[in-house]
């Protein structure tokens, strides 16, 4: 078992090519997750991308895009381990949170970009 294994979803309200687009270049990915070098090994257009993750981590990765009611929910998963092998059970609760964070980080971050403008109880435009 993974000493990081992280699990987060969002709702975001606009299509899940929308989503999608965000996560389309590597860049984004860049600036998403600084500290970690991904590998495509699965592009899933509309519903998601997987990676194979190096750098900081070493393991896999993957948002998965569920089209819900008039939106989309952002699945997030992450299980990895460190390069130098595994960590103190302290270490990996500290390194499980501060992913824990980042990833909320980065949806809730598309979700304040991505539904900009949109009034509450309208559906989500495009």
């Amino acid at each position: 078992m993974a000493s990081v294994d992280v699990v987060d979803e969002t709702f975001l309200a606009v299509p899940p090519g929308v989503v999608a687009a965000a996560f389309a270049s590597p860049a984004s990915w860049r600036e998403f997750w600084p500290d970690l070098e991904l590998g495509v090994y699965a592009d899933r257009g509309e519903e998601g991308l997987r990676w194979t993750v190096g750098g900081a981590l070493v393991g896999t990765m993957e948002i998965w895009l569920e089209p819900m009611l008039d939106g989309t929910v952002l699945h997030y998963f992450l299980r990895a381990d460190p390069p130098a092998g595994s960590l103190t059970p302290r270490d990996a609760r500290r390194e499980v949170q501060r992913r824990q964070l980042d990833a909320k980080s980065v949806s809730l971050g598309l979700k304040l970009t991505l539904e900009d403008g949109r009034p509450a109880g309208c559906p989500p435009a495009g």
